[in-house]
């Protein structure tokens, strides 16, 4: 048995059938390479020599895999991702991020670094085999998580007890001011009519 037929069977454990791949890059020589690469028959393979033309065939043909070139013409790999990351039926796709700068492909997407697989140029096959494996892993990892259901926060249920308790404290604490405004008031008022006696008597 062939290497190449080795990896072919190991890989097509992983995968479907017929599954569509796409390899963005705008190096033919780069897309020949990475064609020839993939398992024979386990693909169909989609190419585009750039940003623009890839964005365009992944929302036509949905890949279940993309292979792309990070620095590009037109469009570059990044805005790739970001155009894929704004809609949830794009951002769960596996994919290989392909580039010779790899510290700069870091920079740009720390973030996703933990989502796609990246693959430095010039690549082996079995180094560009296992990261499909391994960006295939990562999709149906998020791919679960994007379709479990958000939980629900409890809501907290007040201490009803604690609650009637503390407003018939407060009601009592404002009985208990009214009646004693209440009682300074009439205490005011009983003055009040002390002093009107005196005056008039005092008139008179």
């Amino acid at each position: 048995m062939s290497s190449e037929i080795g990896i072919a069977l190991n890989f097509n454990k992983i995968s479907m059938a017929s599954q569509k791949v796409l390899i963005i890059d705008d190096g033919k020589t780069i897309r020949m390479q990475v064609r020839d690469m993939l398992p024979k028959g386990a693909f169909e393979v989609l190419e585009a020599k750039d940003g623009v033309e890839g964005l365009t065939l992944i929302r036509q043909e949905r890949p279940n895999l993309i292979l792309l070139d990070f620095f590009m013409p037109r469009m570059n790999g990044w805005e790739v991702l970001e155009q894929m990351q704004a809609q949830p039926e794009l951002k769960t796709i596996p994919l290989v991020v392909m580039s010779g700068r790899k510290q700069e492909v870091t920079e740009r997407i720390p973030h996703l670094m933990e989502q796609l697989e990246f693959i430095e140029k010039p690549f082996e096959q079995k180094a560009l085999i296992d990261a499909v494996k391994s960006a295939m892993a990562k999709a149906r990892v998020k791919h679960s998580a994007a379709a479990q259901p958000q939980p629900i926060a409890p809501v907290a249920k007040a201490p009803v007890g604690d609650e009637v308790a503390a407003l018939k404290a407060e009601i009592r604490a404002l009985n208990e001011k009214t009646a004693k405004m209440q009682a300074e008031f009439d205490n005011l008022k009983k003055q009040m009519n002390q002093i009107m006696a005196f005056v008039k008597q005092r008139l008179n």
